[in-house]
């Protein structure tokens, strides 16, 4: 039996016919890491299904390293107190890669009972609710790259072939592993291959809500790097890890549902509708904000170069890999999307997310225009395109004040932002050429992104 679980009583009968013994209640920390606790599954049916668990909330303020930046909010003079995991019980899945075990996702409250503020889940679903109210049901799907390694954190391959069915076959029983895993947890796997760098790979799984897209984003990021170890591989999201090869980004596509499904299944043949238009201005609109919450470090930074396959340029376009956010405007098609390119692979999927439906709700809100179509080679013809930030500071400084900031939360954004002041430090101390990546960098990020 595999799946994610809708009812308290469908986890509990999928978590006896597995045998499990364990469940994980999972948080998402600021880095989109999942963090918890590993609960007795007697004890979790007995009571801490609807108890739930403390855990302290510098999960909130952590760096990628866990370190504690300067934050106003959690420090030594808050006392670095609990917050509270309430389970969202509808999330529950098996973790077959891991026999005995389950997971299910938690949301967040402070000490006074009330939604955290500092909670990457929490700040995606106040977005939902707020498309929902102006009766837009979001749906979301990511695409991640990610590349693996030696134990020794050395590319598992020397060169590139992209999509090969024949090369690199030893990978295959990894990945297979990886695919069953993940259809495991409920994960709906649609392929993979190899990606345009030396042992970097894709694997497409497909669209949902945009919560339930968020959730299993940070479980298959957990999920491909345990199977890894398990094959005796190493896997890393890091967005740039050699500045001589492809970085990994986090394609992010998104469309909106209404009576009768897409509604943006009406365009016209090349060109978008007109709600459409409006979701995809407001991403233009918001683009340079928006490049902070995909880029939160200086490493990520350095994927927004010409020829990279990460755009350089707030653009939009149809089939074109080479703008910031790609259409596909089939005419009737429930397919019909929007794929914003911007964020790496690191990129936490709540922020991101949340970051694309609050820029896209401003859009229809204020029936902005996305500007003209953009067409062929932006990298060297990007006409009157502005060029996006391309180094942290330039980035942070475009987020800071800015509207999408304040509608994400005004507390949140000077708490991330304060984490990425602390990145920018350790980089002009520890590595300050903008185009290098070096073994600071690599020990740094590798294994923690």
């Amino acid at each position: 039996m595999a799946g994610i679980a809708k009812t308290l009583d469908e986890l509990k009968k999928m978590a006896e016919a597995a045998n499990v013994h364990t469940i994980e209640l999972a948080a998402v920390d600021t880095q989109g890491r999942l963090r918890g606790k590993r609960i007795p599954v007697d004890r979790y049916f007995a009571d801490s299904h609807s108890a739930g668990a403390n855990i302290c909330e510098a999960i909130f303020v952590f760096d990628v390293l866990d370190d504690l930046p300067d934050n106003d909010f959690v420090n030594m003079d808050t006392g670095y107190i609990d917050c509270h995991l309430t389970p969202d019980n509808a999330t529950g899945r098996l973790l077959t890669h891991r026999p005995g075990y389950a997971l299910v996702f938690a949301d967040t409250e402070n000490e006074h009972g009330e939604p955290h503020e500092l909670s990457p889940r929490q700040l995606l679903a106040n977005q939902i609710e707020r498309c929902r109210a102006a009766g837009l049901d979001p749906v979301v799907a990511t695409e991640l790259e990610f590349y693996l390694c030696t134990p020794d954190w050395e590319r598992a391959q020397k060169h590139i072939q992209y999509s090969s069915l024949t090369d690199a076959l030893g990978f295959e029983s990894a990945l297979a592993d990886m695919r069953e895993a993940l259809l495991g947890a409920g994960i709906d796997v649609e392929s993979s291959n190899a990606e345009y760098g030396p042992g970097q790979i894709e694997i497409n799984v497909s669209y949902d809500d945009a919560m339930t897209t968020a959730d299993n984003t940070v479980l298959f990021k957990s999920i491909v790097k345990q199977v890894a170890v398990q094959h005796g591989l190493r896997a890393t999201f890091m967005p740039k890890p050699w500045a001589d090869q492809s970085g990994s980004g986090m394609h992010v596509h998104t469309s909106l549902n209404g009576e009768g499904g897409n509604l943006f299944a009406d365009c016209v043949e090349g060109e978008p509708n007109e709600l459409m238009s409006q979701w995809l201005a407001g991403q233009m609109a918001h683009a340079e904000a928006l490049t902070f919450l995909g880029t939160p470090n200086e490493n990520g930074a350095k994927r927004i170069r010409p020829y990279t396959f990460c755009p350089s340029h707030i653009a939009w376009g149809l089939d074109n890999r080479t703008v910031l956010a790609r259409c596909i405007t089939e005419a009737g098609s429930q397919a019909n999307r929007v794929e914003y390119r911007g964020a790496g692979a690191d990129a936490n999927p709540y922020l991101i997310i949340a970051g694309l439906l609050a820029a896209g709700l401003d859009g229809v809100e204020n029936t902005l225009d996305p500007g003209p179509i953009s067409e062929g080679d932006l990298y060297t013809n990007p006409g009157d395109a502005k060029p996006l930030p391309a180094d942290l500071t330039s980035i942070l400084a475009a987020y800071r004040g800015s509207a999408l900031a304040q509608a994400i939360g005004e507390k949140f954004s000077t708490s991330y932002a304060s984490i990425s002041d602390a990145e920018v430090a350790l980089a002009a101390e520890n590595n300050p050429d903008p185009d290098d990546v070096n073994d600071w960098e690599r020990q740094r990020f590798l294994e923690h992104s």
